[in-house]
């Protein structure tokens, strides 16, 4: 059992009588426990982050920039500990987890660089008239866990950077990460600013149902990001929620084969498919269907699957029992209506381990299709039009991000114009900055995240008029 990791709540180290066990996927065994936060824990840390607000918010915008840079610092300085925490709480392989750190540093260099001004509406003889955006109050923030550093960086960078005071809550599934920055953070910024709770499902409704919240920003799935919406109702809290993604691949004859088998191959499987902007979805042009079929099939079959500590693991296992329950039985009915299984690779027999799989050609209907995944498990379709295809990839109540493989740019550009998604790549994926918005359309989520969008997100524009014309 390691050392047992505290909550961060005004500037201090709180711990709870009740424990809340964390299980490294790779085993399904327990490794260790953290806090398990209450309904008093959670008013501690609300009345501590409004009782800093007022000072937070009056800070000149260069101090909280130096602020949010800090936390980055900060992160990169402790990288190698923070890499080894996420690969024992989530799964994932240590290069991946290198990588989830130093994006999660340079989201806050990223961020702190964004500026926010006043802007003049209006300068004339007769009016002046300038739209300021401040700072909405206390933010519930709740990240999940397929990225949960990272993305509690997307939420805590602008919100501390426009002036909000942040409450946040990791999964349950992974707290121990970004617990872990709270404590190195307890000295580096006022008491209060940020705090960080840990909790199990209990925790999140009474988060998202708490009255000194002003804002929620969720990442999750779109069922919960739906009770979210309805909790946050009655008083009016403003959401930035962002959800699932049903994302399609749609290929074009005019690639290499090879070579984008590749590159699409990851942009489906990177962190054992859960990712929310990752392919879910694979429309293939029929030109190259089998060439390109197969040569996924291959990468699949040969690909090294294990635990995200061993040397040379490529692939970890599913974050947690649920999604693995979740994802066997999709496979037991994809199974049952008689798809084809083009590849499965061999796994380790203890812990969450689900087969890199690939279906030939389900029908449009199928449940491999129509639901997200979140796993690896990766539907092959075929098909003849652009016009089809089109039709066929917004044909879903999800609208995160799609991807584009072709060499004919004119051709990739007009698609992705018509292509009812908020992210779109071209002969890429999952490429995301701090400096462009990123959100989703339909049941994929609400609001945007990263960029001045994102940025405005954590604020709310006010206008002052001062009339010139003559004395009152």
């Amino acid at each position: 059992m390691t050392a047992r990791l505290t909550m961060t709540v005004g500037g201090a180290a709180v711990d709870t009588p009740a424990s809340l066990d964390v299980i490294d996927p790779a085993t399904g065994q327990v490794f260790a426990q953290v806090p398990n936060a209450g309904a008093a824990e959670l008013d501690e840390a609300v009345v501590a982050a409004a009782a800093a607000f007022p000072a937070w918010r009056d800070k000149p915008w260069a101090e909280r920039q130096a602020a949010v840079n800090l936390i980055g610092t900060t992160i990169t300085a402790n990288a190698a500990l923070l890499a080894e925490m996420i690969v024992r709480e989530q799964g994932k392989p240590r290069t991946l987890a290198d990588f989830e750190v130093e994006a999660a540093a340079g989201w806050c260099f990223g961020t702190a660089s964004l500026e926010l001004p006043d802007r003049v509406i209006e300068d004339s003889p007769e009016r002046y008239r300038v739209t300021r955006y401040e700072p909405i109050g206390v933010v519930a923030a709740i990240s999940p866990w397929n990225y949960p550093l990272v993305l509690s960086i997307f939420k805590i960078a602008p919100a501390l950077l426009a002036g909000n005071c942040v409450v946040l809550k990791p999964s349950p599934f992974t707290p121990m990460t970004v617990l872990k920055v709270g404590e190195l953070l307890r000295d580096a910024l006022p008491a209060g600013v940020l705090n960080i709770i840990t909790g199990d499902d209990a925790l999140g409704p009474l988060m998202t149902a708490h009255p000194g919240f002003r804002k929620i920003s969720f990442t999750g799935s779109s069922a919960t990001g739906r009770k979210v919406m309805a909790s946050a109702a009655p008083d009016l809290k403003r959401l930035t929620l962002e959800l699932g993604g049903n994302d399609a691949a749609i290929v074009f004859p005019d690639v290499d084969v090879k070579a984008t088998a590749e590159k699409l191959f990851w942009s489906a499987f990177t962190n054992s498919g859960q990712v929310c902007i990752a392919t879910k979805r694979a429309y293939i042009h029929e030109d190259i269907y089998e060439a390109m079929r197969d040569a996924l099939a291959g990468l699949a079959r040969n690909m090294p699957v294990g635990a995200g500590a061993t040397p040379g693991t490529a692939l970890g296992p599913v974050q947690n029992h649920a999604q693995f329950r979740q994802l066997q039985a999709l496979l037991a009915q994809s199974a049952a209506r008689g798809e084809i299984v083009l590849a499965e690779n061999s796994t380790p027999a203890d812990g969450y381990f689900i087969p890199v799989t690939l279906i030939d050609r389900p029908a449009d209907d199928s449940p491999v299709v129509i639901e997200e995944q979140f796993g690896p498990v990766l539907p092959l379709l075929s098909f003849a039009t652009e016009e089809e295809v089109i039709a066929r990839a917004n044909a879903s109540d999800m609208g995160l991000a799609a991807t584009i493989w072709s060499n004919d740019i004119d051709r990739a550009m007009r698609i992705a114009g018509r292509l009812e998604t908020g992210n779109v790549w071209i002969n890429e994926s999952l490429s995301l900055t701090p400096l462009a918005a990123f959100a989703g359309r339909k049941q994929s989520g609400f609001g945007v995240e990263n960029g001045i969008e994102g940025l405005m997100a954590y604020t709310e524009p006010k206008t002052i008029s001062i009339f010139r014309a003559g004395a009152v």
